[in-house]
């Protein structure tokens, strides 16, 4: 029987699976409003970990390095009892939930020419900074999930979700059509940055199983940039990175939410081995782009995190069933997870009713 770092590894190589597989990101105040709905708790009274808990296929082991010019710079612009402003090493303003889960809001930028990058920031990238890289956590966390048979990764963001928490969302697309020169600059820079600071990571922890690359490129029913901007700007950039990645013999997936259907072509050419999440709700459909990038892609993902919010367990079974049902007729290599992640909202019965209808008819 193949155990999950096998399942895994064979669904993104393209390799014969005795079934699907599974991941999930369940946010940490979710987490703890389940605990008055059951969910378990260890001898300190900490919620116990759901990788463990739900047997889960997947589990990241790090690789958040800092990636901020100024390495450590957090200075805290303004405090109230919910939130707070925080201004990052790229100069960058936002906006955080103090007591709950959620993506920062953007709010005052500072390298807003390529002249400031060029003064003020760019040089501090440009070498290898060991200090950036936490060693001692990804080798504890490489540790505990091999020792449970999980497929392990390392993950982080790339070129364009850095850009924009550094420059902001105006001066981003404002650049694209006034300085893309800035901008080719920016991810060379960038993406010799990652290939340094992955090499230290590997040479000195040792290879995960494979690699998450985070970008969101996508909103509802729209991509943020143009196909053309994409395809000149970011996608060179991608597939030195993922050739990178290769050379290690090691898979890559591409997280990207929102709507990314228009460039699924781009995403296959440059090297991609997955994709997650196919967030439905921004109009993605796994089934089908699993009917024409099977052969191609696996998918981790596609289930509607709001049919697992509305709380009925025969639409929930009803819809895990049509995905893995969908999926086997397609010859597509599936791992279960949600098309976002879990909320606030999800209960915990809910949750373990999808995962054991999912379970109980995952075999190929």
């Amino acid at each position: 029987m193949q155990n999950g770092k096998k399942v895994v590894d064979n669904l993104l190589r393209n390799k014969k699976a005795q079934r699907m597989g599974t991941q999930e990101l369940i946010w940490e105040d979710t987490i703890r409003k389940w605990i008055d709905q059951g969910y378990p708790k260890d001898s300190e009274g900490k919620p116990v970990d759901y990788i463990q808990h739900f047997d889960l296929d997947m589990a990241n082991i790090g690789g958040w390095f800092d990636l901020m010019p100024l390495r450590g710079h957090e200075e805290i612009v303004r405090e109230t009892e919910d939130w707070l402003i925080k201004k990052n090493g790229a100069g960058a303003s936002l906006k955080f939930w103090k007591n709950k889960s959620g993506v920062p809001e953007h709010i005052d930028f500072t390298m807003t020419s390529q002249e400031i990058w060029e003064r003020d920031y760019r040089k501090y990238i440009l070498d290898l900074d060991t200090k950036r890289v936490d060693l001692d956590f990804a080798r504890k966390m490489s540790k505990l999930r091999n020792e449970q048979d999980c497929w392990t990764f390392y993950g982080h963001l790339f070129v364009f979700e850095n850009l924009r928490q550094s420059v902001g969302d105006f001066c981003l697309y404002e650049t694209v059509l006034t300085n893309p020169g800035w901008f080719h600059d920016y991810n060379r820079v960038y993406t010799d940055f990652f290939k340094k600071h992955y090499k230290y990571l590997f040479d000195n922890v040792g290879l995960p199983d494979g690699i998450w690359v985070y970008e969101d490129m996508g909103y509802k029913g729209s991509l943020f940039c143009s196909h053309n901007v994409f395809q000149e700007l970011f996608f060179p950039y991608y597939r030195e990175l993922i050739e990178f990645f290769h050379s290690y013999d090691l898979p890559v997936v591409l997280h990207s939410c929102g709507y990314i259907e228009q460039i699924l072509d781009m995403i296959v050419d440059v090297g991609f081995d997955a994709l997650n999440p196919m967030e439905v709700k921004a109009g993605c459909d796994v089934l089908r782009f699993a009917e024409k990038y099977a052969d191609k892609l696996a998918f981790v993902g596609g289930l509607d995190i709001r049919i697992l919010e509305g709380g009925d367990k025969a639409v929930i079974k009803k819809e895990v069933l049509r995905l893995v049902n969908g999926m086997k007729e397609r010859n597509a290599r599936f791992l279960f997870s949600t098309d976002h992640s879990v909320s606030t909202a999800v209960k915990y019965e809910d949750y373990k009713y999808a995962l054991q209808v999912f379970t109980d008819n995952m075999y190929y």
